[in-house]
């Protein structure tokens, strides 16, 4: 009964509209009134102890790198490198948007903030250049999506957080599946691109073209080599890796490119400050709500639920990627992770999975529901962009959901997609 009430009022909760990370702590709140089995404090408590992590730092300032980067001149450089490279090609725009999406995961570590940074630039020139603005926008919401995968990503240091995982090689083990899911996407992109005859660039490619765009673009490439490489190679830790990201970005967007202003700083702070302070509440909330479940025994009583419908790994995992694919399209990806990782982690590993690439399995199904109404926030920030409706956009988004869908199988049965690189580096 506990478990309903829990539940229950968080389902009303959400579908009265009530902001997710409300929602989460009001649910939690109403149940400890119901059961009484814990004192009020503790919801208090959970919300403070919950961000006092040194890890847990490093979303903040992966937060503010992205709003610096993202208005200091470095998304437009970075589709330039894109256009270099592909922009002759059918659908050569198309395929350039999820490059440059895919450039800019690595990063901004979030999904929205991939789509606001690419959106703006890249959907007007899309529709100049004669593409349909829903097959744009769609593109532009679907490849910000890969936002969580490319490392850094803001949900990996989540699930390494909650999960007792190392971010670094969470890091490390969704660079292939980042890349498998953006060429997912160059796929349709191109089938498309072709069957309405969406052409290139009529000035062919070349390769002082392309040396140009990236010299151009070095500084700005430089940020994904700086923050890997530095986690990887022992300099510093992700948390570390996050405050220099800033550091740089800054330099990068005041002094090298100067298009970031003294003057727009306060506003880059308090936009990042927004976002922050919105992530933490639902970190804290659904850290709370987490830590009631495991009170209540609920993982536990989940976990044998599952497990005595089958015992066959295969069925096992394809069941918690249905659990995940219907829990992303009304939830927050980082409220997820925090609330169902203590729930089907020791599952995955009871049925034989490696935590890092469940990890990788729980980030990529989460990271469809950017693109899955009714809470698809990529759809959203898309929406405001192109001024198209959501019911619109969401038809328009299917085949990318589908494209992901196949990607995520691939990287659910094989291992070692995930799993190769790291094991180089152990």
């Amino acid at each position: 009964m506990t478990a309903a009430v829990l539940f229950g009022s968080f389902a009303i909760l959400l579908f009265l509209t009530v902001p997710i990370g409300i929602s989460i702590g009001l649910a939690t709140l109403i149940t400890i009134f119901y059961s009484g089995s814990l004192p009020v404090e503790f919801l208090a408590k959970e919300l403070v102890t919950s961000v006092d992590s040194f890890p847990l730092m490093a979303v903040p300032f992966f937060i503010l790198a992205g709003e610096i980067m993202g208005k200091g001149g470095i998304s437009e450089r970075l589709f330039k490198v894109a256009n270099a490279l592909v922009g002759n090609k059918t659908g050569g725009f198309a395929i350039a948007t999820i490059i440059t999406c895919m450039f800019f995961a690595a990063i901004s570590g979030s999904g929205p903030a991939t789509v606001a940074a690419i959106g703006g630039i890249m959907i007007p020139a899309m529709v100049r250049q004669g593409y349909d603005k829903k097959f744009a926008t769609a593109t532009v919401a679907a490849a910000g999506s890969i936002g969580v995968i490319i490392p850094p990503s803001i949900p990996m240091v989540i699930y390494g957080v909650v999960g007792n995982a190392s971010i670094g090689d969470l890091f490390i083990a969704g660079i292939i599946p980042g890349i498998l899911v953006g060429l997912s996407m160059m796929v349709w992109a191109y089938y498309y691109s072709k069957k309405k005859g969406y052409k290139g660039l009529e000035e062919p490619t070349s390769l002082k073209k392309i040396w140009e765009a990236l010299w151009d673009a070095k500084w700005a490439l430089l940020i994904p080599i700086i923050i890997l490489g530095g986690i990887y190679g022992g300099i510093f830790t992700p948390t570390e890796a996050a405050v220099i990201a800033v550091v740089y970005g800054l330099f990068a967007g005041v002094i090298l490119y100067r298009e970031l202003r003294i003057k727009d700083l306060p506003k880059v702070l308090a936009d990042s400050a927004l976002t922050t302070a919105t992530v933490l509440i639902i970190v804290g909330t659904a850290t709370a709500f987490g830590r009631f479940l495991t009170i209540e025994q609920i993982p536990t009583k989940v976990a044998n639920a599952m497990l005595s419908i089958s015992s066959e790994p295969l069925i096992i995992i394809l069941l918690i990627t249905v659990l995940l694919l219907i829990v992303g399209t009304f939830m927050d990806t980082l409220a997820a992770i925090i609330i169902l990782t203590p729930i089907l982690l020791p599952i995955a590993i009871q049925i034989g999975y490696d935590p890092i690439h469940f990890g990788i399995i729980m980030i990529v199904n989460l990271a469809i529901g950017f693109i899955t109404p009714p809470l698809g926030v990529n759809l959203f920030v898309a929406s405001g962009i192109s001024g198209l409706s959501i019911e619109s956009l969401s038809k328009a988004i299917v085949p990318y959901f589908f494209a992901m869908l196949i990607t995520l199988l691939f990287i659910t049965f094989m291992p070692q997609i995930s799993l190769f690189l790291v094991s180089l580096g152990g």
